[in-house]
């Protein structure tokens, strides 16, 4: 797909080729090869399947809940699985149509699945999904219909069995339709303590506050006043930019809002009443990124924010160089140091403004329900076959073996409650050499797993640091979430919706990510640049077209919720 110099102009390119933007295998959109109607041969019992695994997995040939399974069902399957360049692979096998029976953990999007359902090299699943064929995927689909809902494509077809994994505050008590995911608040924020106490300063609660705390670590040197470190070590705040768990957008509460990075878009947010915006167009967000080159000029924001990778902040924070910084957990971001650091909350607004006690953090959606870990094609001579032996990962006690490995080796035993209870890191390095979280990447197999929530109260335990982040979440972020309305992330596009977002999205978000970056650290905007900024997006980005893009799709989501 070329483009215009129009478009072009809006921002830098996105790397690579995408996956939907290659032709399907027969070469155009024709009506599916099954048209709906169910295959009723049952000769073929062996099965070529090609996707993804860990890094860290010892393959699938030799997995014995895997082998216990094909064994239930009387098939078997050769596995061409791999971690590493698993969509060029794909790739090359559809365009040049030497498919496999099925693809399984590649992660197909809405938009490739929506294409190639269409064109014919995915089976359309519907007829399939009854009792007799896959009776545990159809309980799960009576009890939850929103999950039939997310893996409907618009034209009525399913054409990829469900995946997801409902991680929420259910897990530690909260009732379940007031549960929310462990994703909701992404970053969480964190200050040395110690720091704090050495200087006689109190816990900062808003974003001025936390100002003068960040001006004092820098100006006393606090990296080698209190370490021992170098001269000049000292960084006050360093985080990445923009990025998942460890970006700076959680100090954005203090004018209301907190743009996560989302699976959507960047900025997309849904106001109470139901309407689509950008955050990047609004005045809080001008004024936000006003505020906030102060800091970057005065030095309180690492300089090298814009640029580092997730390691390198992680090796500054273990050197004992950082005053506040944002990770899920102290311990993993701070290693030895991570007895001085406690949680930062999220803080009000600057005094003299109209945001002054204001906190606002935006919530964002959990994991969306997926179709596309496991698709059939059309190779398939005997799609019941296969799909009998998928419906098994449809059980709670098998999908948690799937997710982290085989009882009697990642599950020890049940409880008094008959919930299965895991290994611990201690009984894992003794017995295996790994830690728990190693042994579960060694036994993982990716593909279609839907952990609901209510397996965390009937059938295993949440791992504990997944207890520990809850809580954390719990008691800590969510009371200063004012507005839980969301976007919701399964959210099923029309083809030419999908085909607006995959043509304005890359060069939208690379637009906005851009001009954020350079207003923080040059300055800005001015009455002039504020408005050319929101034109480009307009004119040049799409913004316009993809507001109605989601706001369409949304509305029909809204309706059948």
């Amino acid at each position: 797909m070329k483009r215009s110099t129009k478009q072009r102009a809006c921002g830098l390119l996105a790397g690579g080729l995408l996956l939907a933007l290659l032709p399907g295998c027969s070469g155009g959109l024709v009506s599916n090869v099954n048209n709906g109607a169910i295959n009723p041969n049952t000769d073929q019992t062996e099965f070529d399947i090609m996707g993804g695994m860990s890094a860290l997995s010892a393959g699938y040939e030799d997995h014995e809940v895997l082998n216990a399974l094909q064994k239930s069902a009387g098939v078997s399957i050769h596995w061409e699985t791999m971690s590493d360049s698993l969509a060029e692979q794909v790739n090359i096998r559809i365009t040049g149509g030497q498919l496999p029976d099925a693809f399984m953990g590649v992660g197909f999007s809405n938009y490739d699945i929506a294409r190639y359902g269409d064109d014919g090299t995915f089976l359309d699943l519907t007829p399939y999904l009854t009792p007799e064929i896959m009776p545990n995927l159809c309980a799960v689909l009576e009890a939850h219909p929103e999950i039939r809902a997310a893996i409907t494509m618009e034209d009525g077809g399913i054409y990829g069995l469900p995946s997801g994994e409902q991680m929420t505050t259910a897990g530690i008590g909260a009732p379940m339709d007031e549960a929310f995911s462990i994703f909701s608040v992404p970053q969480y924020s964190m200050i040395n303590k110690a720091w704090l106490d050495e200087l006689n300063l109190p816990m900062p609660t808003s974003l001025d506050e936390l100002h003068d705390v960040l001006k004092a670590f820098k100006d006393n040197d606090m990296s080698a006043r209190y370490y021992g470190n170098a001269p000049g070590s000292t960084i006050p705040m360093t985080t990445g930019f923009d990025e998942w768990c460890w970006g700076q957008n959680i100090f954005y509460a203090g004018f209301g809002f907190t743009n996560w990075p989302n699976d959507v878009i960047n900025d997309i947010h849904l106001t109470g009443d139901g309407k689509v915006e950008f955050v990047c167009t609004t005045d809080a967000y001008r004024d936000c990124i006003t505020y906030f080159h102060d800091w970057y000029a005065e030095g309180l924001m690492d300089v090298e924010m814009f640029s580092q990778s997730d390691s390198q902040l992680i090796a500054k924070c273990q050197q004992g160089y950082v005053g506040v910084s944002t990770w899920w957990y102290i311990e993993e971001l701070m290693g030895d140091y991570a007895k001085d650091y406690v949680f930062l909350p999220p803080l009000t607004g600057p005094k003299g403004t109209q945001y002054e006690g204001t906190c606002g953090v935006t919530i964002r959606p959990g994991t969306p329900i997926s179709s596309g870990q496991l698709n059939i094609t059309n190779k398939c001579q005997s799609p019941i076959n296969l799909l009998k032996f998928f419906d098994q990962w449809y059980d709670g006690e098998t999908v948690m073996q799937l997710q982290y490995g085989p009882i009697g080796v990642f599950f020890t035993g049940k409880d008094d409650k008959g919930m299965w209870l895991s290994i611990s890191d201690e009984e894992a390095r003794a017995k295996y050499g790994k830690s728990g979280g190693e042994l579960r990447n060694v036994y993982e197999v990716f593909g279609p797993k839907l952990v609901l929530a209510e397996y965390y109260n009937e059938v295993f335990y949440m791992e504990p640091r997944a207890i520990e982040r809850l809580t954390d979440l719990d008691e800590s972020w969510m009371p200063y979430v004012k507005d839980t309305t969301f976007y919701p992330v399964d959210c099923v596009f029309t083809g030419m919706e999908m085909e607006t977002i995959d043509w304005h999205k890359p060069d939208f978000e690379s637009a906005v990510r851009e001009q954020e970056g350079l207003w923080i650290k040059e300055g800005g905007p001015t009455d002039a640049e504020w408005e050319a900024y929101k034109q480009r997006l307009a004119d040049k980005c799409g913004l316009n077209d993809l507001i109605q893009a989601y706001q369409d799709a949304y509305d029909r989501y809204a309706q059948t919720r």
